[in-house]
């Protein structure tokens, strides 16, 4: 299983993000990130499906965001409860989320979305408790890095090599499937083109990582 890998890898997993190629990499998604937020500046409770070692989670509550961290894998919740003391971190399934309908404003994925089962299943997962919003982040299929990862030196990592990367339309299309109804709009942008081009948000699609985020109609009351 996938998770069992990102548990065994958790005690030296934040060390990529000391290199260039780390920081670079994170600055890039932090943009995208804070683009795809903008519009849900009323929102403050957000579930960070995959949160790892808490990176992201540490930066949305610097945010002003009220974060709850999820992760399939204890030894990486040990370590995000290092990095954010207070924060409410869950062991749980993607797939499965254990909240009730409706109970957070957003749900964020960042690079979580190609190392699950099920994209459909987990989208659908969040659209069921989210308010107003699912935030994704992903690896990029079509780019240097999704290359890379594909046929590249990135192939023979022990976890990027389990990524299964995504395409802009596979992405926008399940977030749709998932949605259904509840849809009332779709955002995106990718970022980090190869440098020395600039990490920030493009609407051309061939950053590193994409961002799509879905607006959603409340949808009903939450059920307990």
């Amino acid at each position: 299983m996938t998770w069992e890998r990102f548990e065994q890898a958790a005690g030296g997993y934040d060390a990529w993000y000391d290199t260039p190629q780390g920081r670079r990499a994170v600055r890039g998604e932090r943009e995208l990130l804070a683009w795809l937020l903008a519009p849900f500046a009323a929102s403050r409770t957000v579930l960070d499906v995959g949160c790892g070692t808490g990176q992201s989670t540490a930066w949305l509550a610097a945010h002003g965001l009220r974060p709850i961290g999820l992760d399939r894998a204890p030894a990486m919740l040990s370590r995000a409860r290092e990095r954010v003391p207070g924060c409410p971190l869950l062991l749980g399934d993607a797939q499965a989320l254990p909240l009730r309908d409706r109970s957070v404003d957003l749900v964020a994925f960042v690079t979580t979305l190609e190392f699950l089962p099920s994209l459909e299943g987990a989208l659908s997962e969040a659209v069921r408790v989210a308010r107003s919003g699912v935030v994704t982040v992903v690896l990029n299929r079509w780019s240097v890095g999704g290359l890379s990862r594909r046929i590249g030196p990135q192939s023979r990592g022990a976890l990027l090599s389990c990524a299964q990367d995504l395409s802009l339309p596979r992405l926008r299309s399940a977030l749709r499937k998932s949605a259904d109804a509840r849809l009332v709009d779709l955002r995106w942008r990718s970022a980090l083109l190869p440098s020395p081009l600039p990490t920030s948000p493009t609407p051309l699609p061939l950053g590193d990582v994409l961002g799509v985020a879905a607006t959603l109609a409340p949808g009903g009351d939450a059920s307990s």
